[in-house]
């Protein structure tokens, strides 16, 4: 719940409580984001949050080289569902989340998660729980490419 002085207007309800769109994807996430980002924010919104999750060249102290994302097929219901989860959890806020599937190269964004409040507290935990319940109940899977040659899956059991 926001911390202010005073209540937000009446229309400010309006825009909130909303689910911009929740994806999965093999298109780049940078032009998707940026195309995103507009609708999320609105003229009632005073906070704009956008967590990037980047391709990074290492994990559990071994050098990655590459990585593929696969996602099972139920992996687009379950990121809408993880979105619906979170607006309803946090309905100050709008949201907007995607997931890269696919070869990508370190650097490469995997992961956008946008969410947007009339107030900076509610952006920030409504991203953070985004982001947090994605990656715990959305099927994907890692399949890294060590820099030893190795192959290496990551969220399999």
């Amino acid at each position: 719940m926001s911390i202010n002085a005073s209540p937000d207007p009446d229309y400010v309800a309006a825009h909130t409580g909303v689910v911009i769109d929740a994806i999965i994807t093999e298109t780049p996430l940078e032009d998707l984001a940026a195309s995103a980002r507009p609708q999320v924010s609105t003229d009632a919104m005073g906070a704009v949050v956008t967590f990037d999750g980047v391709v990074r060249n290492h994990d559990g102290g071994q050098q990655v080289r590459r990585l593929t994302y696969t996602a099972h097929p139920t992996a687009a219901d379950a990121i809408r569902e993880a979105a619906m989860k979170i607006i309803r959890k946090h309905e100050r806020a709008r949201v907007w989340v995607a997931h890269r599937v696919g070869p990508l190269a370190i650097g490469d964004v995997a992961f956008v998660v946008i969410a947007a409040a009339a107030h900076r507290q509610d952006a920030f935990a409504a991203a953070a729980d985004l982001a947090d319940l994605v990656k715990a109940t959305v099927p994907l899977w890692k399949e890294q490419e060590l820099t030893d040659g190795s192959i290496q899956w990551v969220g399999v059991d």
